[in-house]
């Protein structure tokens, strides 16, 4: 399984072409200040305006680079998804040369998508109420990847019998995901009070009942 490019401009390149030096460093004030203020005071709280002012930049430089704040908090999110998704792809190529079962695969990478979830909820509540997460756009690679290593993932676990091979691989992919939506995700932890390891546990056990009676 690869890793799916998210599609999102990278440091010193707009649209294929080379990023001039004052737009790159206005680039990097504007992603800098936005962590800032949204450290302090929390994501809903700060405003395209207040990000500007702090900058020290135009309202207009800032809405040239991104369209909304949403546009800024999925940039400011790249690295660190960037580095878990290698982070991923690394622990999936330990599992695959010690040959685990593809249960355990499975396992481990449902619980780690809880935990980058939590971790990044704020900014992914903002992304997910402009749409740029919805599965349908382009710009949800994230998505895609995730329901892609889940639907390998349990193709896999089938054709080696540790699933049932009735299962409805496209259906269940979402399903398994579905929890994870930053709007559901939030309502579960602040509404429900349902702690990180309550929600992992319990979303590894829905995927656990699908084993086959061959591997139980």
């Amino acid at each position: 399984m690869t890793a799916i490019e998210l599609n999102i401009e990278r440091s010193g390149e707009v649209g294929g072409r080379h990023e001039r030096a004052d737009a790159a460093a206005n680039r990097r004030l504007l992603l800098a200040t936005a962590e800032q203020l949204f450290a302090r005071d929390g994501v809903a709280q700060v405003t395209m305006a207040d990000i500007a002012a702090a900058a020290g930049v135009g309202k207009g430089t800032l809405y040239r680079r991104f369209d909304n704040k949403a546009e800024l908090a999925l940039e400011l999110m790249d690295d660190q998804t960037r580095a878990f998704q290698d982070e991923v792809l690394a622990a999936l190529r330990s599992f695959e040369e010690r040959g685990a079962p593809y249960l355990e695969r499975l396992d481990y990478f449902l619980d780690v998508l809880v935990r980058f979830t939590d971790q990044h909820l704020p900014l992914l509540c903002v992304v997910q109420s402009t749409g740029l997460l919805n599965e349908e756009r382009e710009q949800s690679r994230p998505y895609h990847w995730q329901v892609q290593t889940v639907s390998g993932l349990l193709e896999r676990g089938i054709a080696a019998r540790e699933l049932r091979d009735t299962i409805d691989i496209p259906y269940t992919a979402d399903a398994l995901l579905s929890p994870l939506r930053a709007d559901i995700f939030r309502f579960q932890r602040q509404a429900r009070g349902f702690s990180t390891e309550r929600m992992s546990a319990g979303l590894r056990a829905l995927a656990r009942g699908m084993s086959s009676n061959d591997y139980l």
